[in-house]
């Protein structure tokens, strides 16, 4: 299994996220609004193939993984549905507290990314010390 191929395509998807976000703080709410239905398109690709790799590895320990990025597409789901909300408010005490949280998400799912990013590290190095575990007795067994 190649794990630094997708370790790779991880930090270029993380670069990509703090790209969008230095991007973002300059742009106006219309652009804001295309960035965030572009990442929506996004999310919702992954969420899709999420789902398919749910119903292909329903019994395997996939399964747990696949999981949390299906619990994630339902969370993006939920997020879209206060964006959409937010666009009907017209109270700005009712703004400022739908921003607040909307900024503690963003910092929760930042937390959650690197809890995740520390996770996989750890399944990948389990991965390898297991496969280099079984090449291990295969040859002593073959000897």
């Amino acid at each position: 299994m190649d794990f630094s191929t997708q370790l790779d395509d991880l930090q270029q998807r993380a670069a990509q996220a703090k790209q969008a976000a230095q991007a973002a703080v300059t742009e106006d709410r219309e652009q804001l609004r295309q960035r965030i239905d572009q990442a929506k398109v996004d999310v919702d690709q992954d969420a899709s193939d999420a789902r398919q790799d749910a119903s292909a590895a329903a019994a395997s320990a996939k399964t747990k993984w696949t999981q949390i990025k299906a619990d994630a597409a339902a969370k993006m789901d939920d997020l879209q549905a206060r964006i959409d909300k937010r666009a009907d408010q017209i109270d700005a005490n009712v703004a400022a507290d739908d921003a607040a949280w909307a900024e503690d998400d963003a910092a929760a799912a930042i937390d959650y990314a690197s809890w995740t990013v520390d996770n996989a590290r750890l399944a990948v190095l389990d991965a390898i010390d297991a496969r280099v575990y079984a090449d291990e007795l295969a040859t002593k067994a073959g000897s």
